[in-house]
C-alpha cells in the first residue's frame, strides 16, 4: 500500500461518490420492491418473552427460488461507520457518516422503545430462504469499516441493550492508527466475534467491487477471508460491498467463495440474486431518532 493510504482511506470512504447518500436511502420507495410493515414478520419468542437467539445451522438451509426471497417482506437494515462527535474539519458530506455518540446513543434507544429486535445473517438467511420464524420487529445494525469507536463506544452500547451486530472488516486496516481515525486491532475483531457478533468481510483496502479483475479476487476476497477466519476461528460467510457498489458479473465469485449473502445499499435488489444484493440503509448522522425512525418504516 502507498504510505499515505491509510492517511486518507477514511476521507475516500466518506467523499467518495459511490456512496448512497441519506437521501437516496430514504426515497427508496416501498414501490419500487417487495416490501411489507415492520410488524409483519412472525414472532421467534420464546414463551418467558425473550428473544430466541438460537444458532442456525445455515449449513441446512435450502436456498429458495428468487421469486421466493423478493416476496418475503424486507427486514430493516441499518449501515452505520463512525460513531464519534464531529470535527470542524468535517464536512457537509463526511457528516452524513459520522454519527455523533450522544446521537447514536438516542438512537440505540429509540430502537429499544420502538421493541426492535436485533438478528443476524444467519437468522435473516433462514428467513429469506425457508420462512425460519424471526422475533418481533427484527432489525440487523451493520457497521463497515473497522473503526475503532465500533469496538469503544459501539458494543458496550449494544451489550447494555442485548443487542448483537454484524461488523464488516476491511482488513488492510487492522490494528492502524490513520490520521482521521484509528481501526480495531485483531484481539478486538475477536472479541466482538466471541461475544457473539458476526464478522463479516469488507475487503482488503475498499477496491470497488465493480472494478475487480485478475488478483482482485485473490487480493481483495480470498486473503481477507482467510486473514477474519483465522483471527476469529469461524468461517465468514457474509460479505459488505465497498460503497454499496456491486453488479451481476462478479456475483459468482462471490458464489464460488462460498459467500451465502452479501449487503448493498439502498439500491433495489437483483431480480435474480437478491441474496446477493441485500438492502441496507445509511443511518446519517444528521438523523434524530424520530427521523431515523421514518426512514426505517419508509424504506422496508
Amino acid at each position: 500500500m502507498k504510505k499515505l493510504f491509510l492517511s486518507f482511506l477514511t476521507a475516500a470512504i466518506l467523499f467518495n461518490s459511490g456512496c448512497q447518500s441519506k437521501s437516496q436511502s430514504v426515497t427508496d420507495s416501498k414501490s419500487t420492491d417487495s416490501t411489507q410493515t415492520e410488524e409483519s414478520v412472525q414472532t421467534g419468542k420464546t414463551a418467558s418473552g425473550k428473544q430466541d437467539a438460537s444458532p442456525v445451522d445455515v449449513s441446512k438451509v435450502r436456498v429458495a427460488d428468487a421469486k421466493t426471497i423478493l416476496e418475503r417482506p424486507q427486514v430493516p437494515i441499518l449501515c452505520y461507520h463512525q460513531v464519534r462527535n464531529w470535527k470542524p474539519t468535517d464536512g457537509k458530506v463526511g457528516k452524513d457518516y459520522i454519527v455523533e455518540i450522544e446521537n447514536f446513543k438516542n438512537h440505540i434507544k429509540m430502537l429499544v422503545d420502538s421493541g426492535y429486535n436485533t438478528i443476524l445473517p444467519d437468522q435473516l438467511y433462514a428467513y429469506l430462504n425457508e420462512g425460519k420464524a424471526l422475533p418481533k420487529k427484527p432489525i440487523m445494525l451493520t457497521f463497515d469499516d473497522t473503526d475503532l469507536d465500533q469496538y469503544t463506544i459501539v458494543n458496550p452500547l449494544l451489550k447494555k441493550y442485548g443487542y448483537k451486530a454484524v461488523y464488516f472488516i476491511m482488513t488492510v486496516s487492522i490494528g492502524k492508527k490513520g490520521k482521521f481515525v484509528d481501526y480495531m486491532s485483531a484481539d478486538q475483531i475477536k472479541q466482538l466475534s466471541d461475544e457473539g457478533n458476526v464478522i463479516g468481510s469488507h475487503t482488503y483496502d475498499h477496491k470497488n467491487f465493480k472494478k475487480y479483475e485478475g488478483k482482485d479476487w485473490e487480493e481483495q476476497l480470498d486473503k481477507p477471508t482467510k486473514k477474519l477466519e483465522q483471527i476469529t476461528g469461524k468461517k465468514i460467510d457474509y460479505f459488505a460491498y465497498p460503497f454499496g457498489l456491486w453488479n451481476a458479473e462478479g456475483i459468482p465469485q462471490l458464489k464460488k467463495r462460498g459467500f451465502k449473502m452479501a449487503f448493498a445499499l439502498a439500491d433495489k435488489r437483483d431480480p435474480n440474486e437478491p441474496l446477493y444484493t441485500v438492502r441496507r440503509i445509511i443511518a446519517s448522522g444528521y438523523w434524530s431518532p424520530k427521523t431515523l425512525h421514518n426512514a426505517i418504516v419508509k424504506s422496508f
